[in-house]
């Protein structure tokens, strides 16, 4: 095995320290008794105290973990489904339009998503909400699950399907109880990405949003604008806690279906 060499390390220290430092003192100041975030006035949680007071963050906070459950839920079925069809099906007529369009949410920019689903929903008059905003993240978050999958797909052992076919199992079944289980950890991973994508979502919500269905992204930018309160840093606390556990649940399930196979 090669080992690192001092340059690779060096690299490797700043880059980490580049991303996580700026997270570590957000975390810190959250905690912070001064109202200004670069001074330290000792430790206290009143800014958290503060935070369960104030309604208008948690309203926002309410509409952004019902967007994200729903619009992941739903994105997984499709993305599941979508690279099923990726993998299972070979080269069916209409792949390459089918994988185009997949794949475009994926490198084209937010701001042409945003736009575009805003031209569709005042062509079609459609009054925009939590509905429009739910339907917005499907349309993002769903390739992101597709590729997921896929890639699971692309190392799945067929034989196994057709031993339980040959057994007398329907395409269901064997679907339900051998296919499913096997790419589990990917479905699992699927929703936990495209659930993190949509909480963090800025752009695509301000064009798809309308009156009482304000984000919480949107609502701290607006607050951001304003200055920066740790307040507002005890918010990003809390979603960078939420995010951890949910990438530790993630590894503790994808670590026991390992090992259960």
């Amino acid at each position: 095995m090669k080992k690192f060499g001092n340059f690779n390390i060096f690299a490797l220290v700043v880059g980490f320290s580049f991303l996580y430092i700026p997270i570590i003192l957000l975390i810190l100041f959250s905690f912070n008794e001064s109202r200004l975030v670069t001074v330290w006035g000792g430790f206290s949680t009143k800014w958290y105290v503060e935070l369960m007071h104030n309604q208008g963050i948690k309203d926002a906070a309410w509409v952004t973990i019902k967007v994200a459950f729903i619009s992941s839920t739903v994105a997984t079925a499709l993305g599941t489904i979508a690279g099923l069809v990726m993998t299972r099906f070979g080269n069916f007529r209409g792949r390459t339009l089918f994988s185009g369009m997949i794949y475009a949410p994926m490198v084209m920019p937010e701001v042409i998503i945003g736009l575009s689903i805003l031209l569709m929903f005042v062509a079609l008059s459609i009054n925009r909400g939590v509905f429009t905003i739910t339907l917005a993240h499907i349309t993002f978050s769903m390739c992101y699950v597709a590729v997921v999958i896929q890639s699971r797909m692309s190392s799945y052992d067929d034989s196994i399907n057709e031993a339980a076919l040959d057994l007398g199992c329907t395409p269901f079944h064997t679907f339900r109880l051998i296919t499913l289980p096997i790419i589990m950890p990917a479905v699992v991973s699927g929703w936990l990405l495209s659930f993190t994508l949509s909480l963090d979502d800025l752009v695509i919500a301000s064009f798809a949003s309308g009156p009482g269905s304000t984000t919480l992204p949107m609502k701290i930018y607006s607050m951001v604008r304003l200055g920066v309160t740790p307040e507002i840093n005890a918010v990003s606390t809390i979603l960078v806690g939420l995010v951890t556990l949910g990438v530790i649940a993630a590894s503790i399930i994808g670590r026991r279906q390992k090992n259960t196979n």
